[in-house]
C-alpha cells in the first residue's frame, strides 16, 4: 500500500482521482490548496505527493520550493498539457516526475508504481553496503549517501537513481531512455526533457565542490560518467 497526499483545487478532479487510488489499495490524504498542503506534506511521511501546479494560497512551484528545503518526499507534479515550461521548471524545483493534464488514471497509478518500486529496491539493499567511489564522487548505496570531495550533497530520489545509474557503468555511454526505463518507469517519449533536468541539477549540485565536469554528453546518445 503506498501513502499518497493529492493536492489539487479541483474538488471534483481530486475525488474523483482519489476514489480511483483508495480502490487500488492506495492510502489517499486530500488538500485543497497549497498551504494546507505545505502544512499536510511536512507534518506526517507520505510515500508519494501529487502536486498541481495552480493553487490557490500557494501555487505549486511555491509548495515544492518550500517542502524541498526540508523534505526528499518524491512529488509528481500535475501540469498543464503542452506547457513545458512547468514541466521543466518543476523538475529543475526537484520534481522527481510529471503528468499533464488529462491524464489515463492507470498512467497516473503506473508513475505512482515506477517511484514505488525504486524505493522498494533500495530498501532491499539496504542491508548491503554498496559503495561507488569514482574520482572525487562516493555514492553509498545503503545509505543513501553522494558525496563530492568530502561534501554532502543534498539529491532528490530520482537523482540519486540517475547518478548510480551513471556511476555504476562508469566510462560507458547510458542512453536517455535507458535512464527513463530504470529511472522513471517508462519509455522516453519525443521531447521529453525529463532525463536532461535530472541530470543537469545533478551537475549543478556537483559543481559546489568540483570544477570538473564528470558527466558528459554524448549528443544523439546520451551520458557517460567520466573517471578522471
Amino acid at each position: 500500500m503506498s501513502k499518497l497526499l493529492l493536492i489539487e483545487d479541483d474538488h471534483t478532479l481530486s475525488d474523483l482521482l482519489a476514489e480511483y487510488l483508495r480502490a487500488q489499495g492506495c492510502e489517499v490524504l486530500q488538500a485543497f490548496d497549497g498551504e494546507q498542503g505545505l502544512e499536510l506534506a511536512t507534518s506526517e511521511p507520505f510515500d508519494v505527493v501529487l502536486l498541481d501546479v495552480m493553487l490557490p494560497v500557494l501555487d505549486g512551484f511555491e509548495v515544492l520550493k518550500k517542502l524541498r528545503a526540508t523534505h526528499l518526499t518524491p512529488v509528481i507534479m500535475l501540469t498543464a498539457k503542452g506547457d513545458d515550461f512547468d514541466r521543466i521548471f518543476g523538475l529543475e524545483l526537484g520534481a522527481d516526475d510529471y503528468l499533464p493534464k488529462p491524464f489515463n488514471h492507470r498512467e497516473l497509478l503506473a508513475r505512482i508504481h515506477a517511484i514505488g518500486r525504486r524505493i522498494d529496491y533500495v530498501k532491499q539493499t539496504s542491508q548491503q553496503v554498496q559503495l561507488l567511489s569514482i574520482s572525487h564522487v562516493t555514492l553509498n548505496e545503503s545509505a543513501r549517501r553522494v558525496c563530492v570531495a568530502g561534501h554532502e550533497l543534498t539529491l532528490t530520489g530520482t537523482e540519486f537513481a540517475v547518478l548510480h545509474q551513471l556511476m555504476s557503468h562508469v566510462g560507458k555511454v547510458v542512453s536517455k531512455d535507458a535512464l527513463s526505463q530504470h529511472v522513471l518507469g517508462r519509455r522516453l517519449a519525443p521531447f521529453d526533457r525529463s532525463i536532461d533536468v535530472h541530470v543537469s541539477n545533478l551537475r549543478k549540485k556537483i559543481a559546489k565542490y568540483s570544477e570538473t565536469n564528470c558527466i558528459q554528453t554524448i549528443r544523439g546518445s546520451g551520458y557517460v560518467f567520466l573517471d578522471h
